[in-house]
């Protein structure tokens, strides 16, 4: 009963959170001048992607590295194939030049980049996410904060400000939201995730199955519920460019962080896991230039959590 009553108390944060921060950030925007797609990609996303933050920090620092790997993997999984599915099955997603053109490549290159780096000992040793390759991950991070910076629109804010009626906040009002939202997203998501980990352990499932399911899962939870307060919002470029934003923040970031800490082993086997990654994205990215719409529709979504159940399915037979 104890597990159910956190369970539900995260998941209130969470719902909390995602209200708090989906306004805090779209006044900044307003603020700031600039576009919602590219809060979503950055703030959003780093807010989003702090779940899985904290937990591979911890992981790293008491050496469950397939917990790290796990998490990264099954995150952005779920964040493709499950917050999209599931977005696009309530509204249309309409995709932005600039998602289609540049942030989804993005995201492809981060699991080439992390399936080349883990095996690159194919033929030299055991597998490994070296120190070195945290640090290649970490500069990577820094080219995409650039390009970000450069790309940011700060002129056509005006007609998004009188569209969306978004409201006059003080920077201080704005601040406390946002990081309001944050501490409630990053409280909500650990709760939420550690009573489900009790209940798995129970079970007897292991570490990087536990990971890449319930844990993925539940620290994708933020990305789902911003997702989905996004949509009842009317705010649909956040919903895209918060699932673009931290696949490359989890991968980047994140990966890179935990690898520097502790490197991380890397099993042969789960090599299938960073390939279905790179072909979902690969679709992802080749379905979107079908036709003129750009966008993700209802018969898209029953194709994207096709694909998640055959991937639990995959896994969980796996053991």
């Amino acid at each position: 009963m104890l597990q159910y009553i956190i369970f539900l108390t995260g998941f209130f944060l969470l719902i909390k959170g995602a209200n708090y921060l989906i306004d805090g950030a779209s006044s900044l925007g307003k603020l700031l001048k600039i576009k919602p797609l590219i809060i979503g990609i950055t703030i959003l996303a780093f807010s989003t992607s702090l779940p899985e933050l904290a937990i591979n920090i911890f992981s790293s620092i008491k050496g469950t590295t397939e917990i790290t790997l796990g998490n990264v993997i099954g995150s952005n999984i779920a964040n493709i194939l499950l917050i999209l599915g599931i977005s696009s099955f309530f509204m249309p997603l309409k995709v932005k030049h600039i998602i289609v053109k540049k942030g989804i490549p993005f995201t492809l290159f981060t699991s080439i980049l992390v399936l080349i780096l883990a095996n690159d000992s194919l033929f030299n040793g055991p597998n490994i996410l070296s120190k070195t390759d945290g640090i290649i991950l970490i500069l990577f991070f820094g080219v995409f904060l650039s390009y970000i910076y450069l790309v940011r629109n700060r002129d056509a804010s005006k007609k998004f400000i009188e569209r969306e009626k978004i409201k006059d906040h003080s920077r201080l009002t704005i601040f406390l939201m946002i990081l309001g939202g944050m501490i409630a997203l990053f409280l909500g998501g650990k709760l939420v995730v550690d009573s489900a980990l009790e209940i798995a352990r129970s079970l007897g499932f292991s570490e990087f199955l536990m990971s890449a399911t319930i844990l993925a899962i539940g620290t994708s939870l933020p990305e789902l519920i911003v997702s989905l307060v996004a949509l009842f919002k009317k705010k649909l470029d956040f919903v895209v460019g918060n699932v673009i934003g931290s696949n490359i923040f989890n991968i980047f970031l994140i990966l890179g962080i935990s690898s520097i800490i502790t490197p991380i082993p890397f099993n042969s086997m789960f090599n299938f896991d960073l390939i279905f990654l790179t072909f979902i994205t690969t679709w992802l990215l080749i379905f979107m230039y079908i036709g003129k719409k750009q966008k993700l529709e209802k018969w898209n979504s029953i194709a994207l959590l096709s694909l998640y159940v055959f991937y639990m399915t995959y896994i969980f037979a796996r053991g």
